[in-house]
């Protein structure tokens, strides 16, 4: 946290399952990344609000009832370029495009 002069804590919240995970958020700006053909916004061209949330899938990507059931709750699908990244990957990738570095 020091090295990087963003001397903050995350908070980890507990564990909920995907539903109530998605059904619950408040956020002004809700996201999701994911693998399936369909119609997404390129993250570059997102100005990330400051109390944006991103969902980033699993390894195998999110079922389709997932992003179905994301997007029914207002998610953004987007896609982060024409190249598969691992689950990980893909976070610091979005988190470093959001964050206009």
């Amino acid at each position: 946290m020091i090295q990087s002069q963003q001397v903050w804590l995350p908070l980890l919240a507990t564990p909920v399952k995907f539903k109530e995970a998605i059904q619950n958020q408040k956020q002004t700006q809700k996201l999701i990344a994911h693998c399936e053909v369909g119609d997404k916004l390129d993250i570059k061209k997102i100005e990330a609000a400051t109390d944006c949330l991103l969902l980033i899938g699993p390894e195998g990507d999110f079922s389709a009832a997932e992003i179905e059931l994301a997007l029914a709750n207002n998610y953004q699908a987007i896609h982060l370029g024409p190249t598969r990244l691992r689950t990980e990957t893909a976070a610091l990738f979005a988190l470093s495009v959001l964050k206009k570095f």
